[in-house]
């Protein structure tokens, strides 16, 4: 009854949120206005800048900023307890990241399609603007890094999702081409590819699950969790100079109806074992009282560690990157900028009850044998801090936080996802494909929507210093690529391409200071009109603080004693904390002149 209630009362909370703070923010802050010109009319190329249906341009936006993101920290961060997440999650995705998301689309919006980068420019100093621009390659690099291990690990793991990810990505070019070549009707065709796509994963499961072999003739660099993310890496390259309507708006189309058939599994599935008694959420602690004598403690790493599903910075970047591009009418940018993070803390409660009250429905244990209740969530989040005693007498402790990597803490979800759908009478092995499937897809679009977004921010940046051969979509879009291979191998505990769940701490921290960033930006906008911005500040100071906190620790704790080994992660976080303080003080030099004055007009985006 406990998992009901608190499924039910979350997702009330998020819609009363929509109708009522979303309104008020769209009616009486932002002043959408269904005449404006948005900047994909005005700027027209059909390239980057398409005039899209409101549909289309949601599902774009929503399977891009959520990827992997509310599936992953919350994955994670449930071993402190599922109530300080849930609540991390649900307030903080009412109050902060849904105004984040929204003011940065209305930013974008009305300045003619630039990032909130180049409106950092105009808003607050031009110094500002190559700061944020900088902070946003930093952050886009660790992005890529990050999500291209997880959909390789996803990949490794549970290789009856490799047919059905590979096959979406010819269907949406066909739709692509068929749509806007040849007029061909959007929604019918979506459906037939969907239809395929389930089809695949059938095959994936029963007739061909595609598994790399390691290449010993690379060494520690052929292991096929690095050869998947290499070959990601290259589709990212093609996807990212690609039209946008041939292949990212298709394809986003296509895996949000994926995720809509998902979720609707995952609610039934969750009815039905609340109904019958099978989920309990009580065989995970609502507030662990022993964690790894390694983990992180609780403050501030919680707000860093769940970012997409609360609050992420990178929707900044997706917003004002290629969302606002794509708008038809300014009235869309509720639905989409609020609207769509609502939906993402949605699902982030759905893992968050996948991977306690689901995961304690049963999991193999390493003998064999089922384990349930708290035994089965144990096995996946405390199994790491088992205390052992040795010959002399000796207490100690085995395994521990970093021991454990990224793709156990992806495969909870998988788990316990597969045992809520698994509740509606299907085999449980095709139960866990279809959420590995749902993963993998959801990764992709984070990776290859990062890609294109590194794109500009290096044009951006090889325009401001004056770089010819990055000023160009190939030469911007090869560094992209590059930069985001090295940081993802970078070695964990098991070599090159394990080091997912130490890079995901610093993923988070990046990410959540890139949002401090763009709330600074909106409440700059906000000044010079003199409109209400006490709703923003507190989002900015907590996204400032937190995140500013939770690096200076990473930084004096784990990179400067281990720097001879970890010198790119210390590089990065000193890099970062160095940019984003200039960055404060900037905004406090120029608050004094900004408020109640106009920014000059925006340039083309």
């Amino acid at each position: 009854m406990l998992t009901l209630v608190v499924a039910i009362g979350s997702f009330a909370a998020l819609g009363l949120a929509y109708r009522v703070y979303g309104g008020w923010l769209a009616r009486r802050v932002f002043r959408l206005d269904p005449l404006a010109k948005t900047p994909s009319h005005e700027l027209r190329d059909d390239v980057d800048f398409v005039p899209t249906r409101r549909s289309v341009v949601l599902g774009h936006h929503f399977t891009s900023i959520a990827g992997t993101g509310p599936i992953v920290g919350p994955a994670i961060a449930v071993f402190w307890g599922w109530l300080p997440a849930l609540l991390w999650v649900v307030l903080g995705s009412i109050f902060v990241g849904a105004v984040h998301d929204f003011g940065s689309l209305v930013v974008s919006l009305r300045s003619r399609g630039q990032t909130v980068g180049e409106a950092a420019g105009r808003l607050i100093s031009p110094r500002a603007r190559l700061l944020f621009l900088l902070v946003l390659f930093f952050a886009l690099t660790v992005v890529i890094g990050v999500f291209g291990l997880v959909i390789a690990a996803i990949f490794a793991m549970y290789p009856e999702s490799v047919l059905s990810v590979w096959t979406a990505m010819p269907l949406a070019l066909a739709i692509g081409y068929l749509v806007h070549r040849r007029g061909a009707p959007l929604l019918p065709l979506s459906l037939a590819a969907l239809g395929l796509v389930y089809l695949a994963v059938w095959l994936g499961v029963y007739v061909w699950p595609i598994t790399l072999p390691s290449l010993p003739v690379l060494g520690a660099y052929g292991t096929p969790i690095v050869l998947w993310t290499a070959i990601l890496l290259v589709y990212c390259y093609a996807a990212s100079v690609l039209p946008v309507w041939l292949l990212l708006q298709p394809r986003d189309y296509l895996n949000s109806q994926q995720l809509l058939v998902a979720v609707a599994l995952l609610v039934g599935g969750l009815a039905v074992a609340c109904a019958t008694g099978a989920a309990d959420l009580n065989a995970a602690p609502a507030i662990a009282q022993e964690v790894p004598a390694d983990a992180p403690p609780i403050w501030p790493f919680l707000f860093i560690t769940i970012a997409c599903g609360a609050c992420s910075g990178f929707h900044c970047l997706v917003a004002s990157g290629t969302t606002s591009k794509q708008v038809d009418n300014e009235q869309a940018a509720q639905a989409i900028g609020y609207g769509a993070m609502l939906m993402e803390g949605g699902l982030a409660v759905l893992v968050i009850l996948a991977c306690c009250a689901g995961l304690g429905m049963g999991v193999p244990g390493p003998d064999g044998e089922m384990l349930t209740g708290r035994q089965a969530w144990e096995s996946r989040y405390q199994a790491q801090i088992i205390t052992v005693t040795t010959d002399d007498g000796a207490a100690v402790t085995t395994g521990g936080w970093k021991s454990i990597g990224l793709k156990q803490k992806v495969g909870a979800f998988v788990e316990g996802g597969a045992n809520f759908v698994a509740m509606l009478g299907l085999p449980r092995r095709l139960c866990v494909a279809i959420i590995a499937v749902l993963v993998a897809c959801f990764a992709a679009t984070t990776l290859d929507t990062a890609t294109r977004l590194q794109r500009y921010v290096i044009q951006e940046l090889a325009h401001t210093l004056r770089l010819a051969p990055l000023q160009g979509k190939h030469g911007a879009t090869s560094l992209a690529v590059i930069a985001g291979g090295a940081v993802a191998m970078i070695p964990g505990p098991g070599g090159p391409g394990t080091g997912g769940l130490i890079l995901w701490p610093l993923f988070g921290a990046t990410n959540q200071l890139l949002a401090g960033l763009a709330l600074m930006v909106v409440v700059f906008y906000l000044a010079r009109r003199g409109l209400p911005l006490w709703f923003a500040v507190g989002p900015m100071l907590l996204m400032l603080v937190m995140p500013g906190w939770a690096m200076a620790e990473q930084i004096a704790e784990d990179f400067w004693p281990n720097r001879s080994t970890a010198w790119p992660l210390l590089l990065f976080g000193v890099a970062i904390m160095a940019l984003q303080l200039w960055m404060v003080v900037e905004a406090l030099l120029a608050w004094p002149r900004a408020r109640g004055v106009l920014e000059a007009p925006a340039a083309a985006g």
